[in-house]
Formats: C-alpha cells, sequence, structure tokens
C-alpha cells in the first residue's frame, strides 16, 4: 500500500438534462486541475442532474458520456469516478463508472433508490458494491442516498486473528438537497468514525430544473471524524493528499473494529 493517495473533489453547478453543456463546463474544470491528482470525483448524475427521465436522457455504456469519461481520464492519467444514467439489459440504472487511464471500466448500480423523488420507479438497483483498489489502497464507491443506509457502507470482516478493514476509503457521490444538508454533513461524519475510514462526499451546487437548491457541502473527513475540507454553496475543485499513516495510527490506536460484530450482507 503506497504511503498517500490524492484526490481532487469537483463541485459543479449543472445544468438541468444538457448533457453537452455539462461535459463543456466539467471538461473546462477537469482541464484547470494542475496539481498532481490520482482520481478525480465528479457528482452524481453529473451529465444531467437527478432527473427521473431515463427514457429520454440514458445512454449505453458506449455512449458518449462514458467515452468522455474515459477520454478524461486518460488525458489526465486519473482515475475518474461519478455516476451516469445508464440503459443496460432494458433496465436504467443511476450506474457509478469508476474509469481507469487505461480506460478501464468498472462500475456500481445505486443500491437504495431516493423513493421520495419516484427514483424507486423509474431505475432498477444494483446488487452490489465496488470496492476499487488504487496503489494498495481500497475505495468503497457508494451514491447519494445509500448515505442513510449504514450497513451497506459498514466494513465486513472476515473470522480470523488475521482480519483487517475492508476498505480505507468510503466515497459518497451525490445530488444532495440544502434542505436536507444537516443530515448529510453528520451522516458523512458517522461514516468515517464508524468505519474508521477516511470519507469524502461530493456534492453538487445550483437549482436543478425542479426548483431544488443544492449548496454542495462537498466534504473531507478523517477517520477520527475530523473535517479537513467543507465549502457550500459555490463551484469548487479541491485537491487533497491523505496519508496511510494517519489511517494506521488511528486503527492501532484506537481498535475498535475489531470488536465489530460479523455479519453477511444479502445480495438479493
Amino acid at each position: 500500500m503506497s504511503s498517500s493517495l490524492t484526490f481532487s473533489l469537483i463541485q459543479p453547478s449543472l445544468a438541468w438534462e444538457d448533457k453537452t453543456a455539462n461535459l463543456g463546463h466539467l471538461g473546462q474544470l477537469l482541464e484547470s486541475i494542475t496539481a498532481k491528482t490520482e482520481i478525480v470525483i465528479l457528482p452524481e448524475m453529473f451529465s444531467t442532474g437527478f432527473s427521473m427521465q431515463p427514457e429520454k436522457l440514458a445512454e449505453n455504456m458506449e455512449g458518449p458520456t462514458v467515452q468522455w469519461m474515459k477520454d478524461w481520464a486518460h488525458k489526465k492519467r486519473v482515475a475518474l469516478t461519478g455516476s451516469v444514467i445508464i440503459e443496460d439489459g432494458r433496465h436504467y440504472y443511476n450506474r457509478l463508472l469508476w474509469v481507469l487511464p487505461d480506460q478501464t471500466v468498472g462500475y456500481y448500480d445505486k443500491r437504495h433508490r431516493f423513493a421520495f423523488a419516484g427514483e424507486d420507479e423509474k431505475y432498477t438497483p444494483g446488487k452490489k458494491r465496488l470496492i476499487a483498489q488504487v496503489k494498495g489502497w481500497k475505495v468503497n464507491l457508494q451514491v447519494c442516498y445509500d448515505l442513510r443506509f449504514p450497513v451497506w457502507a459498514r466494513q465486513q470482516l472476515e473470522n480470523g486473528p488475521n482480519s483487517q478493514p475492508e476498505y480505507d476509503v468510503l466515497v459518497y457521490v451525490a445530488n444532495w438537497p440544502e434542505r436536507r444538508s444537516h443530515a448529510w454533513k453528520t451522516l458523512l461524519t458517522a461514516r468515517a468514525i464508524e468505519n474508521q475510514c477516511y470519507v469524502m462526499g461530493v456534492n453538487r451546487v445550483g437549482n436543478d430544473g425542479n426548483g431544488i437548491y443544492h449548496s454542495g457541502d462537498s466534504m473531507v473527513i478523517d477517520p477520527l471524524g475530523e473535517v479537513l475540507f467543507h465549502k457550500a454553496h459555490e463551484e469548487a475543485i479541491y485537491t487533497i493528499t491523505i496519508d496511510k499513516e494517519k489511517l494506521d495510527e488511528v486503527r492501532s490506536r484506537f481498535p475498535f473494529w475489531k470488536d465489530a460484530d460479523h455479519f453477511h450482507i444479502s445480495q438479493s
């Protein structure tokens, strides 16, 4: 495991259901990142906003947004992640894509659909988590409403004396409205403390097509629950390097993870 890992968080304003405008704007933001970085995080449904019109906006895994991600991952030599509306096998998914510089694509389909907005009526739920690996670091990738369900993010430990935490970084990409920002900030902090990991929450700013305002409040939180970065109400790009020594120190000094309950999540 490398001693450090560098992330860039992009908190943009999004144009409602306008892929051309969003990809153009996000391309400018990506181009502006000059610091060395290894992983770039975009929000949920970054090309469209949080739309319930997948029949109009969905594309397949060979579509223009996926190709755009491949191009930028290759150009910037980073892992690029964020969620997109995807049609696959006659189903629509809110799909988080994990795109590597060699244009390899992994994905996670959002497990918990936001029924309050009708997402459960339009999108099919995912059945398995995606924990990516970069330089020996393990990164658990989740989407927005998943944040309210701690079991889905909980470190799953194997039985035995050599058991170790399952992952090191927990990432949430989101379109989380300002009216529930207190829950967003509180739950991100809780996930960091209970899983003894770094947590990164990346949200958008501005109004969507339904007049719902998003304050951003993107955050980086360390394994003790200390906030390392927080930005609200305006576009932002933030690059941060996280440290393995700090992570190991917390887990060694406070080995609470060893006392966790063993459990299994049904994939049905």
